[in-house]
């Protein structure tokens, strides 16, 4: 047993971190023309930068990078300029913040797409899942199979893209290799039937992973790197018959290359801690560097894993949504309040910018 807290002060890589609260990555489809963050995703970030840590929603890395309708980008100067926004309101907050890195490979739709073509994937297998395009949830479009000769201009563009967010004033990325995208594709044989050296075993399987964080932690160094893995998730209709050998195998390879951190969704994204089993330990035990828990937490659950060495950190998702003061709700033991469902994808303020804190008037 640790005597560690939530609300102990840490340092993650070379970020400097107030508490060990961790804002997840949410998606809320509120980029603007050309796909910018705006006035209000900087204020709506701003308010939320007690967090020991934002992890910034999924930003995609290239147009191909798209799978639902306004979310942002960071690969167009205006793109940059408009991140540079919110990473100032979020450090002149006291705040920490990282750009989550995206790909959706197959979770995509064509209307997205550039020039309407098809998604990519590792193989022309169509996920079971929908996106949202046109203000609607629509089946994704049949993907392509990407050629061999394809990946490094996808290795280059994730590289791209960690640069122009420490251009940005980001203090980190976060490279998303979770929830059934492109990364995640390749390393789940339910969606990899290549035969190639990016198929079949597990280590040709994690290759596109790993070269991606490898290529990423050269260009803005491996202690402003971080990655997200679902081991088990089903997410955007993933399977893989063997997750423990090839997330141990990722982990090794993680660790190999110093990043500064892994993010671990345990279990289904969003849904139950125990929907297969997996020992979580084990990635724990194969990284030196800090291990983010993520799903289902509250702050019962937080305190026991640190105390109990299981993690170093702790994400939360959905709560920060409505409680832009959740280090502080959890800190002083107040209500956490609900948020609103019809608000959560798209629009305004509404749902976004104006949830009260508990110490407003109008708080709860």
């Amino acid at each position: 047993m640790t005597s560690t807290t939530l609300f102990d002060p840490c340092t993650l890589g070379a970020i400097p971190l107030a508490n060990r609260v961790v804002m997840a990555p949410l998606t809320r489809n509120r980029a603007g023309v050309g796909l910018v963050p705006g006035d209000i995703t900087a204020e709506y970030y701003a308010q939320r930068a007690s967090a020991g840590l934002i992890i910034s929603e999924a930003s995609q890395i290239s147009q191909q990078g798209q799978g639902y309708q306004d979310t942002p980008g960071i690969y167009t100067r205006a793109q940059i300029d408009g991140w540079r926004k919110v990473t100032a309101a979020v450090h002149e907050q006291g705040g920490r913040i990282v750009l989550q890195l995206w790909h959706v490979g197959r979770v995509s739709h064509v209307d997205l797409q550039p020039d309407g073509g098809q998604p990519v994937a590792p193989s022309a297998i169509r996920a079971a899942t929908k996106v949202v395009v046109h203000n609607t949830f629509v089946d994704v479009s049949e993907p392509r199979a990407l050629e061999i000769d394809e990946l490094p201009g996808i290795i280059n563009d994730f590289r791209q893209a960690a640069a122009n967010a420490i251009e940005a004033g980001f203090d980190g990325v976060e490279v998303h290799g979770a929830n059934g995208y492109l990364l995640e594709q390749f390393a789940k044989d339910g969606a990899n039937a290549r035969t190639d050296a990016y198929g079949g075993s597990v280590e040709n399987r994690a290759r596109l992973m790993l070269e991606v964080t490898a290529a990423v932690a050269q260009e803005i160094g491996a202690e402003r790197t971080g990655i997200r893995i679902s081991p088990v998730s089903p997410a955007n209709g993933m399977s893989c018959s063997d997750p423990q050998a090839q997330y141990d195998h990722i982990v090794d390879r993680l660790d190999a290359l110093g990043i500064a951190y892994i993010h671990v969704v345990e279990g289904a994204t969003g849904g139950p801690r125990d929907a297969a089993p997996f020992d979580y330990d084990s990635l724990r035990r194969r990284f030196r560097g800090t291990y983010i828990a993520n799903n289902g937490y509250d702050l019962d659950l937080a305190t026991s894993r640190l105390a109990a060495g299981k993690a170093d950190l702790i994400a939360f998702g959905r709560p920060f949504i409505a409680n832009p003061d959740l280090v502080e709700r959890l800190q002083r033991g107040v209500p956490l309040a609900e948020m609103t469902p019809a608000t959560l994808y798209g629009g305004g303020a509404a749902g976004y910018t104006d949830y009260p804190r508990a110490t407003d008037p109008s708080g709860h």
